[in-house]
């Protein structure tokens, strides 16, 4: 096992890989910009390197600086937790070149995965099923592309190789408008994301957004987690999420999670993964593989009992899954809120001094948050201060104990987006559960402001 781990993240994440660092005896290493100097995991850590300044160009996706920091406080591997440089098989590949251990999947899994059109071959060669359209990169002649949309069937969307986060994709609903829509998306794909390569997809047009989390070692071994609802999204973007999937048969997702191992053993895949999905007439079709923990972790440790990051950091260092598929049971309903620092219903982001942070307490709730009174919330950064995640029995206490959660939950001198979830909360379609991805937006054209 490791000694000393280096964690090039900030924010929650970066403190909740240093708790498991700390419950694991290993030492860690956090590195910061200016703007982070204060924040609660810096005070609280082994050791800290200030790398760089507030523009994260200069400090979190600064490669040379974080490898600096590794070789100065004698750190034996990397954790890039997620966002930032946690996706870039560049990082991971310098990582391994200088000799440090990478805390997650093979730079060439992290390849496959981050292209598209690569990811979604692997994905049809291993059985795992896929949204109907082109296996591949779209062709430059425009009369092909034609039949090929004509085959799918209208609407379609064009979505870039290398995009992610809700960039890089364009809905079409008429061959007069395709042509157009596929150089448009080209051009900015190219400019976004280094890489113009585009492909087709059939728009599904009410899905939900279901994942299934794995985990996989370097022995062949890999199990999943059960799955997540994360349907509920503004502009490609979640709100809050929910495990297990309301309304899903059973049957279905042990057929689907039972591909996903087999795609992990076939691609060579270690640590943690998401396979994300759309579900709609109870059909599941493949979209993209986060080759990473997810934000949205934490309600899937709470209905396993797994730790994901302990058990990233184990596989890391080479052991083996310390359990197997039979072993993971599903026990009772979580779900978690992402609070963000922003109005929430404009969702201006709202970053300054935090004059009073009181988080909420009690059975089954869990506060995930680097936030404390008079923290400065710097302007430099995503917008997300903490998640509110909650356990129960059943999903009926679950909502019951979040609502609990939110009322008693005090923030001041910022804006937040909890009274946005303090009404989702007592929504009454979010309350039968089943609401797809476009079920949010709807809501907030409904309740303007």
């Amino acid at each position: 096992m490791f000694k000393k781990i280096l964690i090039a993240n900030r924010g929650e994440i970066a403190l909740r890989i240093q708790r498991a660092c700390r419950e694991m005896d290993i030492k860690a290493v956090m590195v910061y910009s200016e703007a982070d100097r204060d924040a609660k995991y810096i005070k609280l850590a082994d050791e800290a390197v200030c790398i760089g300044p507030a523009p994260s160009a200069g400090s979190y996706l600064n490669v040379p600086a974080i490898i600096s920091a590794a070789e100065v406080t004698d750190a034996e591997a990397i954790h890039p937790g997620y966002g930032f440089l946690s996706e870039n098989a560049d990082f991971a590949e310098r990582v391994e070149r200088s000799g440090f251990q990478f805390i997650g999947p093979t730079p060439e899994s992290i390849r496959i995965m981050g292209d598209k059109v690569s990811a979604k071959q692997a994905m049809i060669r291993a059985g795992v099923p896929c949204v109907p359209g082109s296996e591949g990169e779209l062709p430059d002649d425009p009369a092909q592309i034609r039949r090929m949309a004509k085959t799918v069937g209208y609407p379609v969307i064009i979505k870039a190789a290398g995009g992610g986060g809700g960039r890089g994709m364009r809905v079409v609903h008429t061959e007069a408008a395709l042509i157009n829509a596929v150089a448009m998306t080209k051009a900015e794909a190219g400019a976004a994301f280094n890489n113009p390569a585009v492909y087709m997809e059939k728009f599904l047009q009410n899905p939900r957004h279901v994942e299934i989390q794995v985990l996989a070692d370097k022995h062949r071994n890999a199990v999943y987690l059960g799955e997540r609802d994360c349907s509920m999204q503004r502009r490609h973007q979640k709100i809050l999420e929910e495990a297990p999937a309301p309304g899903i048969n059973r049957k279905l997702i042990e057929r689907v999670g039972e591909r996903c191992v087999a795609a992990c053993k076939k691609i060579g895949y270690r640590g943690a993964g998401t396979f994300e999905f759309l579900y709609e007439d109870g059909e599941f079709y493949f979209i993209e593989m986060n080759t990473r923990v997810q934000v949205e972790h934490p309600v899937t440790e709470m209905i396993t009992g797994v730790d994901i990051v302990r058990t990233q950091i184990m596989v890391a260092a080479g052991e083996k899954l310390p359990f197997t598929q039979r072993q993971i049971e599903i026990r009772g309903h979580a779900i978690e809120c992402r609070i963000n620092a922003e109005d929430p219903y404009k969702f201006i982001p709202s970053p300054g001094r935090v004059t009073t942070w009181h988080p909420p307490g009690g059975p089954g709730v869990r506060v995930d948050s680097h936030v404390y009174t008079n923290y400065f919330v710097p302007p430099n950064y995503d917008s997300m201060v903490g998640k509110i995640i909650v356990h129960g029995d059943t999903r009926e206490q679950a909502m019951a104990r979040m609502r609990s959660a939110l009322a008693e939950t005090v923030v001041e001198g910022i804006n937040t987006n909890i009274p946005l979830h303090r009404e989702l909360m007592v929504d009454a379609k979010f309350m039968d559960g089943g609401t797809n991805i476009h079920y949010l937006e709807h809501w907030l054209e409904q309740h303007k402001r």
